[in-house]
């Protein structure tokens, strides 16, 4: 059976599905709806559920799994599932999240073996006992967390599919410009984004913690920073200069970063984090699309479709 994202428009569906998020809304006529982002391993799509009460509420909520009847057609160029039927699945179908989780496509204990063998090249002491310290803390989580709750790297072991691809962005950037301290650049690249482990829920029905809402990942990991300091009786420039790496990397105020980068290592890490999120987007967007058409719209990336060329 085809994955959800791989279905095109006037298509039909009847399969399970995970309901990744559910909103309610009204229509303009005040009638009662609710929106769904229905997933499975291969991605997910949005679908509306019309003329909703409580008891639709109550029922399909995140989490749980359903059997979806329907349709996909195009909603200001961008695939929706129309439902024409749907119902929890049972218990005796045999179906568990784990089957509809979308996850990294390489194990994640093969990204963490290759995570640790940059470990071995940062030589600065305490760089190293930092980053060595956080990792350790929080390695349970940075295996199966994804990276966002939507658009890049939003599916599990996502985070240290994000935080890999970045180090080998960085490794041959490093070669490039040898001027770039690779201590900075490689422990920069892997915390920037551990506080996701505080700031979201989890793989399953990713959302915002109360963290995560009240400080973001950026607060989040500049605290841990301070706090390993502390409990490792480290002081000196490396603590500040890691610190300036998580607050800048978003790389402008207006998109979160709460300072600009303004050492040469933040500049290129924001830039890497850019490169690689927009990336992971585009990739899973054109694997979905036939050679010869367009991506659906892609608000992140100034809400444009990209061309799948044909050879």
């Amino acid at each position: 059976m085809k994955g959800i994202t791989k279905l095109q428009v006037g298509e039909q569906v009847d399969q399970f599905l995970l309901i990744k998020q559910a909103t309610k809304g009204v229509t303009t006529v005040g009638k009662p709806f609710m929106s769904l982002i229905l997933q499975d391993r291969s991605g997910d799509i949005e679908a509306k559920l019309w003329d909703t009460n409580e008891e639709h509420e109550t029922t399909y909520r995140a989490e749980a799994i359903v059997r979806v009847g329907g349709e996909i057609h195009d909603y200001r160029g961008k695939n929706q599932l129309r439902i024409k039927q749907i119902r929890l699945a049972r218990g005796d179908e045999g179906i568990q999240i784990s089957d509809l989780l979308p996850s990294a496509t390489t194990p994640k204990e093969e990204l963490f073996e290759e995570l640790t063998q940059f470990f071995f090249e940062i030589k600065n002491p305490n760089i190293s006992r930092i980053t060595r310290h956080l990792i350790k803390k929080h390695q349970d989580r940075l295996l199966v967390f994804p990276a966002a709750s939507k658009n890049h790297h939003d599916y599990a072991s996502g985070l240290i599919d994000h935080v890999v691809s970045m180090l080998r962005l960085s490794k041959a950037i490093c070669e490039l410009y040898p001027t770039l301290n690779k201590d900075l650049m490689y422990s920069g690249i892997i915390l920037h984004d551990i506080g996701k482990v505080v700031e979201l829920t989890g793989p399953v029905g990713t959302a915002y913690t109360v963290e995560g809402n009240l400080l973001g990942h950026i607060s989040i990991m500049v605290n841990e920073i301070g706090q390993a300091a502390t409990e490792l009786k480290i002081e000196g420039e490396e603590v500040m200069l890691l610190q300036h790496l998580v607050l800048s990397h978003h790389g402008k105020e207006e998109w979160g970063s709460p300072k600009k980068p303004m050492i040469q290592e933040a500049e290129m890490i924001h830039y890497i984090d850019n490169i690689d999120a927009k990336m992971n987007m585009l990739t899973r967007a054109l694997d979905k699309t036939k050679p010869g058409e367009f991506t659906e719209r892609l608000f992140p990336l100034d809400n444009r479709s990209f061309y799948k060329p044909t050879f």
